[in-house]
């Protein structure tokens, strides 16, 4: 897996199951790329509305395989399906470690564990948007025995459809999800909860601050559920770092808070070589790729990195 070079190969067709906001989103995007791709999903209406959208349903799957399925059923969406055994198989579930346990020993070095970072509080078919991952941040696991030519594959889909690659870990990517996704998930319920015991005049009173600071907790419980439970023990350290940070004077807190959100770092190009540890180097740097070379991918790293 060091730095040889990976040649070019002709775009696979994509098989999608699962056809929700982002299974949909994904295949719209590449239908209407003109990519082949088909679909495939338990809810006829999510079948009628991607067939809508330039995508072919079938239930023979091919190429590239995105699971694009709720965390407790991940490991048995391809029952009943027939995948070739060639296919490169990846995900778009938000944990990873779990996720990389189960479907790698299922798929071996053909699985390759994904996550778009983007989506809405709207949840299925209606929710599907074939912009939706445009500029959005794609986590691409490259763990210590994952095929690069395949990982590259799951790649160029991303990139197809406007996203920025981060190449990460299963491990490094739960814990990083844990403080930036789980966690606001959680603040969020807690604080529409608390809102509402303070009674009716408060919640009448709530303007821009509680809206913006509880919007995620309008997403499908279950799902919610199944992100914090999935990863549950950096979720535990991430919220523990936040109740740290609350207990701290507040001046200082709102202080440090407001420098971190208001930083505006700039970009600095970069070229990176197709090896692990390379590519894995652009991610923790904080950086992204943006498109593949021959045997390079180009991208950026923030500035002072």
């Amino acid at each position: 897996m060091s730095g040889f070079p990976v040649p070019t190969m002709p775009a696979p067709p994509v098989s999608v199951v699962g056809l929700g906001q982002l299974g949909g989103s994904l295949a719209a995007a590449l239908a209407g790329a003109g990519r082949p791709v088909s679909g495939w999903d338990v809810d006829p209406a999510a079948r009628d509305a991607a067939e809508d959208q330039g995508v072919r349903i079938s239930q023979e799957l091919t190429g590239v395989v995105v699971l694009a399925v709720p965390l407790p059923v991940m490991g048995s969406a391809l029952t009943g399906l027939r995948i070739d055994p060639g296919a490169t198989v990846t995900d778009l579930g938000s944990v990873k470690v779990p996720v990389l346990a189960e479907l790698g020993a299922a798929h071996g070095d053909r699985f390759v564990g994904g996550h778009p970072m983007c989506g809405t509080e709207r949840s299925g078919h209606t929710a599907v948007d074939p912009a939706l991952f445009t500029g959005a941040r794609w986590a691409l696991c490259l763990e210590p025995g994952t095929d690069l030519r395949r990982w590259l594959r799951v790649a160029e889909i991303a990139l197809s459809v406007g996203a920025e690659v981060v190449p990460v870990t299963a491990a490094e990517h739960d814990d990083a999800v844990a403080a930036i996704s789980a966690v606001p998930h959680l603040l969020a319920a807690a604080l529409a909860a608390a809102a509402g015991q303070a009674g009716p005049l408060a919640l009448s009173l709530a303007a821009g601050s509680f809206r913006d600071g509880t919007r995620v907790v309008g997403s499908d419980p279950a799902f919610v559920t199944a992100l914090v439970e999935g990863n549950a023990g950096p979720t535990a350290a991430a919220l523990d770092r936040v109740r740290a940070q609350l207990a701290r004077p507040w001046a200082d807190l709102v202080a440090d808070g407001h420098a971190v959100r208001t930083a505006s770092a700039g970009r600095r190009p970069v070229r990176v070589p197709l090896d692990r540890t390379a590519l894995l180097a652009l991610g923790r740097a904080g950086g992204a790729v943006t498109r593949r070379l021959a045997a390079f991918v180009e991208g950026w790293v923030p500035e002072g990195a």
